[in-house]
């Protein structure tokens, strides 16, 4: 009788672990299966924000200073700055013609003439179009940002800091007016939308677009 009762317990103890480990074992492969479709969606979501920020660095108010050219651009049609301005050797122009002789601190509606603190243009590293003036791919400009041999060692944080605080990336959203009179042109978000876009993809870790 005894033998038959520690027989029983055995079974008993048996099934209850068999239970115990298929219950882990189940929970475990539920939460994998959960896990893949997050890191997809967070990468897509990444992606889609990624563009959002694209279409802010490739408008006329952001890769105008962003060239592949020895000279800064002007205007939505991206023409060649006047006086022939050239980028010289650090980007801030050259003696006796340098930026800042022209853009002083603030925007000067007066004369059409925008201003920011330290004026000058983006350094090579960070151009944006090729030397035809053609913006670069979506999954090059990317690239480009993300390099920290190129945009000055910055990683995620630091990159929305930029966004976030730079003057010359706020200036974009406050151009002022052209000689005309007339209000310059904005980038496709808003600088909230632009930052909001920014935070989305470095949550996500950065991911880039295939591509050339």
């Amino acid at each position: 009788m005894l033998s038959n009762s520690r027989c029983f317990i055995r079974i008993v103890l048996i099934a209850l672990v068999s239970t115990v480990a298929w219950i882990v074992l189940t929970a475990s492969a539920i939460d994998l299966r959960d896990q893949k479709p997050t890191v997809q969606s967070n990468r897509a979501d990444g992606l889609a924000a990624w563009q959002k920020v694209y279409t802010v660095l490739t408008s006329p108010r952001c890769i105008n200073c962003h060239t592949a050219t020895n000279y800064p651009q002007q205007g939505d049609d991206r023409h060649r700055h006047f006086a022939n301005v050239i980028r010289g050797p650090e980007g801030w122009g050259v003696p006796g013609l340098n930026c800042m002789s022209c853009h002083q601190e603030r925007n000067a509606d007066s004369t059409g003439v925008p201003g920011g603190a330290n004026w000058h243009l983006a350094p090579l590293s960070m151009q944006w179009q090729d030397t035809n003036d053609r913006p670069f791919s979506s999954a090059a400009v990317c690239r480009a940002v993300t390099d920290r041999a190129k945009n000055h060692g910055l990683d995620g944080p630091g990159l929305l800091k930029h966004h976030t605080e730079e003057p010359l990336v706020l200036w974009a959203w406050n151009p002022g007016r052209r000689p005309d009179g007339s209000a310059r042109s904005l980038p496709p978000l808003t600088h909230a939308e632009f930052v909001a876009a920014t935070g989305t993809w470095v949550g996500a870790g950065m991911p880039c677009p295939p591509g050339k």
